[in-house]
């Protein structure tokens, strides 16, 4: 059997949905879909209208040849949604906003800014365009942004010049521009689209006069029907850095997080926005937790959000679902009581209910939750949802569905009968029974193997007996007569769980090599209660290492697996955890760690949030809990796999771990130099090896490696590496 997960081209070719988005009236629905790109070193995106009533086949909406990003439905069924345009005068591409009618015809330029927009949200009772974009300190309007900009770019100065903490953010810099939020102004006016507003307040913009770049084949001819931008948010500084930003349905107000400096550290709370003055106020500030995901019912009256716990050295995260009114007051929780971790919130029609995405058990299901309830309404099964859209009717929900047993896949979900209001939801936890998978343009895979469900009983130190669980994939032929080889696969975060596809750590491409993917969720796994996840807080060498010990030793007594033959593998915390069981154990043939952390005195200071880490492990607990102590324990074949462009966990965690393995390790280099290590370095990638081809190269060494120290069979390396 040839499935597209033997041939790492074949796989890194295959279709990837994205989001959805709904129309406000419930009739048209896109999806976002990546395709690889013509050189294969890159995808594009474009959005597809998918049959809410899964008749039709999918339909391709967007042509754009650098692709698109973020979109949203206005009240009329417009599709809006960013594309790439080429600047002025030989400028960068910058992405621009798109409007497609929903009545027909080509897609045209609605608005830019000289730095490109970078997020779009509509009113979906009004007329109000909310858009996103980087803009300089110095820039009071669009002139003087372009100036700016150009003395920058005249001057080849790429400096920054900071006043605050932080300064990166896991690949970038921060600054000197930051995000503003701006409200789209006028109405197109003939083919210059200056437009006609209600004068010219302050910060206020319009487009560029011209023809666009086209997007789409035909789209030369298509006149320029631009409109302004006001700045809504001129004195925002950082604050709107990774906000969460919500438009209310008749447009006339905006609520959006708000980071605020504490110390050299930041929170966020939530503020309300004026759309007419720009007038802002406090909606809700706490000192002891930060605010994220603000969504506003479809009434207009209140706003429910996610409130994160301020964590310390004992006491983990705990993140809740919040209610407050628009108008102000105090805030109540959702569903208090409960020990799962909320997500992905969406309004339910009538504005007393709300559906939610929170991980259980290596699955996160969508739930119903009523205002005042205790516990809220289990409405699917298997697999991890997200991008939640409610249809206006409140008889049903779309959303995308992974598991690892499927890629991202469009589903339609029935709000009615067991899920309904008062409804008991679904009681079996492989009930899929109220989802319908929609037509879209990517096709399930055939799968190399199969999926099963694993646990295994562990005793904590206090008597206590805990179960840890994960899934285990194993090749067709793996038997009594054909034990597999084992790879355990330790997820990252740490505060994670193996439930949704992953294009980047996917271990069907393993299985097809033959290998038996151990994939368990240990202490400080999400989706089994917030005792579960506090047996590792601060202590990561201890429940979490004993965890997958035991797991492992539970996998390795099965008849079909070759307890002989295994190795262990994990990136960022699972990279971590993989140097840590390094120096531990040498029960693995190999272990293959990818951007990890090695001496955590050297990382906490130098990652991209060191006041996350200061305040959630203390010097004491760092010191007892860095791998880099255990060096010389280390006898065990590793490749060591970081990027430059890392600046979540720091580039100088590799290179330290890397000297440190051939000088001071107990399988240290030879005289001459020689080692069986191996360290992959990408000069110009991130936390995560994004481009294509540098993906494929990753998976062609570790299979290298693996098959060398693992298989004892030696393979040839790619010739792209020289």
């Amino acid at each position: 059997m040839t499935t597209p997960f033997h041939d790492l081209q074949d796989y890194i070719s295959m279709p990837r949905v994205g989001s959805v988005v709904l129309s406000p009236d419930g009739t048209r629905l896109a999806a976002a879909v990546s395709v690889l790109d013509g050189k294969r070193t890159g995808y594009t995106t474009a959005w597809w209208g998918i049959d809410p009533a899964g008749v039709d086949p999918a339909r391709r909406l967007t042509r754009g040849s650098e692709g698109e990003g973020g979109a949203a439905f206005t009240r009329d069924g417009d599709l809006l949604f960013l594309a790439r345009r080429a600047g002025e005068s030989g400028e960068e591409a910058v992405s621009a906003l798109h409007r497609l009618p929903a009545g027909g015809g080509e897609a045209h330029v609605l608005a830019s800014r000289p730095a490109g927009i970078s997020g779009v949200c509509a009113a979906s009772g009004g007329e109000s365009i909310l858009v996103t974009a980087a803009t300089l300190p110095g820039a009071t309007d669009e002139a003087s942004e372009r100036s700016l900009r150009a003395a920058r770019k005249d001057n080849a100065v790429s400096a920054i010049l900071h006043s605050g903490y932080p300064v990166r953010l896991w690949d970038h810099d921060l600054g000197p521009a930051h995000p503003r939020l701006f409200v789209l102004e006028g109405e197109p006016d003939g083919e210059d689209g200056a437009g006609e507003g209600a004068g010219t307040p302050a910060h206020h913009s319009t487009g560029e006069t011209g023809t666009p770049r086209s997007i789409a084949q035909g789209l030369e001819a298509e006149a320029d029907r631009r409109r302004g931008t006001r700045d809504l948010t001129p004195d925002a500084g950082r604050a709107l850095e990774e906000a969460g930003v919500a438009l209310s349905p008749d447009g006339t107000t905006v609520v959006a997080t708000w980071k605020h400096a504490e110390g050299v550290g930041l929170s966020a709370h939530l503020v309300r926005i004026d759309v007419a003055t720009g007038r802002r106020t406090v909606l809700v500030r706490e000192e002891d937790a930060a605010l994220s995901d603000p969504v506003i019912s479809p009434d207009g009256r209140r706003v429910a959000y996610l409130r994160h716990q301020v964590t310390d050295e004992t006491t983990p995260p705990v993140i809740t679902t919040w209610v407050v009114d628009l108008a102000g007051g105090l805030p109540s929780a959702v569903v208090p009581a409960w020990d799962r971790w909320p997500s992905a919130l969406a309004w339910v029609p009538g504005s007393d209910d709300l559906l939610l995405v929170a991980d259980d058990h290596g699955h996160a299901p969508v739930f119903r939750a009523s205002l005042g309830d205790a516990e809220p309404v289990r409405l699917t099964g298997t697999g991890a949802y997200g991008s939640l859209q409610v249809a206006p009717d409140g008889l049903s929900a779309y959303a995308v569905r992974s598991s690892y047993t499927s890629p991202g896949e469009v589903v339609r979900i029935a709000l009615i009968g067991a899920g309904g209001r008062g409804g008991s939801g679904i009681t079996d936890p492989a009930d899929d029974s109220l989802v319908t998978v929609l037509r879209a343009p990517a096709e399930r895979p055939q799968l190399p193997g199969r999926l099963e469900d694993v646990a295994v009983q562990v005793t904590d130190p206090d008597g206590t007996e805990v179960t840890v669980r994960g899934f285990l994939a194993l090749p067709e032929h793996a038997s009594d007569q054909v034990p597999a080889p084992l790879l355990l696969w330790v997820h990252g975060g740490p505060i994670g769980s193996w439930n949704a596809w992953s294009w980047r750590w996917n271990p069907w491409l393993m299985v097809a090599q033959g290998y038996a993917v151990l994939l368990p969720d240990p202490a400080l796994s999400t989706g089994y209660g917030e005792e579960f996840l506090a047996r590792g807080w601060g202590r990561w060498g201890e429940a979490p290492y004993t965890d997958l010990m035991a797991i492992t030793d539970a996998v390795e007594v099965r008849a079909d697996i070759d307890a002989s033959r295994t190795a262990a593998m994990g990136g960022s915390f699972g990279g971590y955890m993989a140097n840590w069981i390094a120096g531990h154990t040498d029960r693995f043939r190999a272990i293959v760690t990818h951007a990890s952390l090695w001496a955590l005195d050297q990382f906490g200071p130098t990652t991209d949030a060191s006041f996350y880490w200061a305040r959630e492990m203390t010097p004491e607990q760092a010191e007892a809990n860095s791998p880099h102590r255990f060096v010389q324990e280390i006898t065990t074949p590793m490749l060591v796999i970081h990027g430059d462009k890392d600046y979540r966990v720091p580039i100088g965690e590799g290179l330290r771990l890397w000297y440190e393995l051939l000088s001071a390790s107990g399988l240290p280099a030879d005289a001459d130099g020689s080692t069986v290590h191996r360290f992959l370095y990408y000069p110009d990638e991130n936390h995560w090896i994004l481009s294509p081809q540098h993906a494929v190269l990753w998976y062609q060494v570790v299979l290298a490696f693996l098959s060398e120290h693992v298989m004892g069979v030696p393979q040839e390396l790619p010739d792209t590496l020289g």
